[in-house]
């Protein structure tokens, strides 16, 4: 059974940064492409950013891209996301998802596995 446990999360100040860890266990992690979403206060989820199984091939929403970056450490069975420049409209919880695929996907419908969420609140 394919587990995804989100840590990391906590209360930032607006420019702070914080690193969140989707830690993998009862698979073999590489085989799957994985994603960060969030999901703010009376809003959808929302596709954050994905990484391949690889670690080779990676994406971020263009309203994160250039203060999130996604990594992963096959060898450890985790995938992180490190955030920097945080605002209080990157508050949300934050979940990571695992599919059986080389790439990530968009759409939360073609995820397997997902966490149980990690909450990231922002203050100004």
């Amino acid at each position: 059974q394919v587990q995804l446990v989100e840590s990391g999360g906590g209360l930032v100040q607006a420019g702070g940064s914080l690193r969140l860890s989707c830690a993998a266990s009862g698979c073999t992690f590489s085989s799957y492409a994985v994603g960060w979403f969030r999901q703010g206060p009376g809003k959808e989820r929302e596709f954050v950013a994905g990484i391949s199984r690889s670690g080779d091939s990676t994406h971020a929403r263009v309203y994160v891209r250039g203060r999130f970056t996604i990594s992963r450490d096959n060898a450890k069975n985790t995938v992180y996301l490190q955030m920097n420049n945080l605002k209080p409209e990157d508050t949300a919880v934050y979940y990571c998802a695992a599919r059986v695929a080389e790439y990530y996907s968009g759409s939360a419908s073609n995820y397997d596995y997902w966490g149980q969420g990690t909450q990231v609140t922002v203050s100004s």
